[in-house]
């Protein structure tokens, strides 16, 4: 049953509207949106991010064919912390919670970088839940990543973060010491990322479309791998940087019809039997 500890609300203020609430999810209290109707489709933001920080430029076009119901994870955003690291893996268990509390039985779901991992773990341990997976810009072995990722991550501070996910957080949690927690955490996570085996890959069943940017912070040829390990799948690989595609906060590409062409190969892919 869900709890909240807020009400379930209608938000009109923006041109588009849409419902949020928060739920009780394993010890936190989670953050949604939802906009839309129709088949659901979950979306799963980046690292450092939010709802819109991610997925502003698709909302308004996905949300016309589909509902979507939007999460804001562990610590980021508007969800509260735990005494606990963020794991992809707990991650998956929040969203399979949250979905239980929404009485959502079966939905698509959507993930960008490392919403795209979470996806997968959700693809891993929860294929019940599954219709279809959009797994843009994850990795699942640490060579995956650009070479000096990691060592650039291990210096890196809160100084070094895009000033766009910042402010984005901000305007939604205006707590400067929730947004430096959550940048820790998020750093910790990446620095002790254990690699995946190829048998967690070849283990999800799901149809799913797997993208990527050739200029991104994850190689082109490991996004050919995972598509070769998750046998139902596609791939689909764009003349972009991590997430330009999307129109993400954190690499914004304006005046780009890329985030459209890409609404629309996302609705052939969740239309198709």
């Amino acid at each position: 049953m869900e709890n909240t500890n807020a009400p379930l609300t209608a938000n009109t203020k923006d041109s588009l509207p849409f419902k949020n609430g928060y739920s009780d999810v394993n010890g936190l209290k989670m953050y949604y949106e939802i906009y839309g109707a129709g088949e659901p489709l979950v979306l799963i933001h980046g690292g450092g991010s939010t709802i819109q920080s991610t997925f502003s430029r698709l909302i308004p076009m996905l949300s016309k064919k589909r509902q979507l119901i939007a999460v804001e994870l562990q610590a980021h955003g508007r969800t509260s912390d735990r005494e606990a690291p963020e794991s992809f893996e707990q991650d998956a268990e929040d969203v399979a919670t949250l979905l239980n509390n929404l009485h959502i039985e079966k939905a698509s779901f959507f993930g960008f970088s490392n919403g795209g991992n979470t996806t997968m773990q959700i693809g891993i341990k929860h294929p019940q839940l599954i219709n279809k997976l959009i797994i843009a810009s994850a990795f699942y072995k640490r060579e995956g990543m650009l070479p000096g990722f990691f060592e650039g991550m291990a210096h890196a501070t809160i100084n070094d973060m895009p000033r766009s996910l910042k402010d984005a957080f901000l305007q939604v949690n205006p707590d400067s010491s929730r947004l430096q927690a959550m940048f820790n955490k998020d750093k910790e996570r990446m620095l002790h990322f254990q690699d995946w085996k190829d048998e967690m890959l070849l283990s999800i069943q799901a149809p799913s479309l797997i993208i990527c940017g050739d200029h991104d912070v994850v190689t082109t040829s490991h996004t050919v791998v995972m598509s070769q390990l998750i046998k139902n799948s596609r791939l689909l690989i764009l003349p972009a940087s991590h997430g330009s595609y999307m129109g993400v906060a954190e690499s914004p590409y304006p005046g780009s019809k890329m985030p459209g062409m890409m609404v629309d190969i996302i609705d052939d892919f969740l239309n198709k039997k």
